[in-house]
């Protein structure tokens, strides 16, 4: 009994001493900063000039902000071929801040909101969707520019003091038109038609009709008065 006791307490400290050793062995990858200048080769790589070290550096994911040559910059050595530009810290007044990712990229705020703000916000894309709810633009000046505009809606309503519109052909097609205007409704053409199926009328307090060379008027029954 005295014999098992012992090789159970043997076999517990030698598991025991086993597991210390394998947390000493299994460390961490030690990994080393440092602070330098970027520059480019003649291939074109990135150089950070560290003290007397040159080393070729890629930058990390993290680091949404492209580096420019000539910015101070904060880097994680990893291993000697291996070495990450983590942070810009300072660059050259005048030069562009360009943020860059590879692959798709997507802004998600959860329960909040989103705004830019800048003197100018530019857009380029080939290919832009907007999805909303409720969207609201206000702006003193819009100009639009576009070969090809489609309008797909239920419903539209448009509010102004002015209109005015230049077009090359205009059709125009609905099952009710209603037209109401205060003040004088004027249409000028080379050649006006007005066409019903079924009833035509003109209804006015005085009603001119005039022709500078012909006045006809055509119908089986004709009535006057």
């Amino acid at each position: 009994m005295t014999d098992t006791a012992t090789l159970r307490t043997t076999t517990s400290a030698a598991s025991t001493l086993s597991r210390a050793r394998r947390r000493e062995t299994a460390k961490a990858i030690a990994g080393e900063w440092c602070v330098g200048v970027l520059s480019a080769d003649a291939s074109g790589e990135q150089i950070v000039a560290s003290g007397g070290l040159r080393l070729r550096a890629r930058r990390a994911a993290s680091c949404l902000l492209e580096p420019a040559a000539g910015d101070s910059v904060a880097c994680l050595r990893i291993a000697p071929q291996e070495v990450w530009i983590m942070a810009v810290l300072q660059r050259e007044e005048g030069a562009a801040n360009v943020l860059r990712c590879a692959g798709n990229l997507r802004i998600a705020v959860d329960d909040g909101a989103l705004e830019l703000q800048a003197a100018r916000i530019g857009l380029k894309s080939d290919e832009l969707d907007v999805a909303a709810q409720k969207t609201r633009v206000a702006t003193d000046t819009a100009d639009m520019v576009g070969r090809e505009v489609h309008l797909i809606s239920t419903s539209i309503k448009v509010v102004g003091s002015v209109m005015s519109s230049i077009m090359e052909r205009v059709q125009h097609f609905s099952r009710h038109y209603l037209r109401t205007t205060d003040g004088i409704d004027r249409v000028a053409a080379t050649h006006l038609e007005c066409e019903a199926k079924q009833v035509l009328r003109l209804d006015g307090e005085h009603t001119l009709v005039s022709g500078r060379e012909l006045v006809k008027a055509r119908g089986a029954q004709i009535h006057f008065g």
